[in-house]
């Protein structure tokens, strides 16, 4: 079972209690295809994001979502997600004009999500 409760930040909307029941280990995941511009679908880079102000580790689990059915839970730090175009190379700080925050996401198509490879998974 995931927990997940964002409070309120500066990088993104405050989110009460969700409970997702998890299908599989999360996997760290270094970009999303998202369609921020109606019928533009693009690729993001995506890192988690910390009430100090820091990045940390974006993660997307295979979740059971009620609405969706099985679904994809993309989620980051206490301070939810930042994103930026994937071929931005900008740092990651609030205040940047190319950077946008987001609480969570979730995906239903696994191939809007790019894996970082560990060294366990074979490439």
């Amino acid at each position: 079972m995931i927990i997940l409760e964002i409070p309120p930040n500066p990088n993104c909307d405050a989110v009460e209690m969700r409970v997702f029941h998890d299908v599989e280990p999360a996997k760290p995941v270094a970009q999303v295809q998202l369609e921020r511009d109606q019928g533009q679908p693009a690729w993001y880079t995506v890192t988690g994001w910390t009430t100090a102000g820091t990045p940390c580790a974006a993660l997307a689990q295979k979740v059971d979502d009620s609405g969706e059915g099985v679904a994809f839970l993309v989620y980051g730090g206490d301070a939810g997600l930042r994103f930026r175009p994937s071929d931005h190379t900008t740092p990651w700080r609030m205040g940047q004009p190319d950077q946008w925050g987001e609480s969570f996401l979730i995906i239903s198509d696994i191939n809007m999500l790019q894996f970082i490879s560990t060294p366990s998974q074979k490439s």
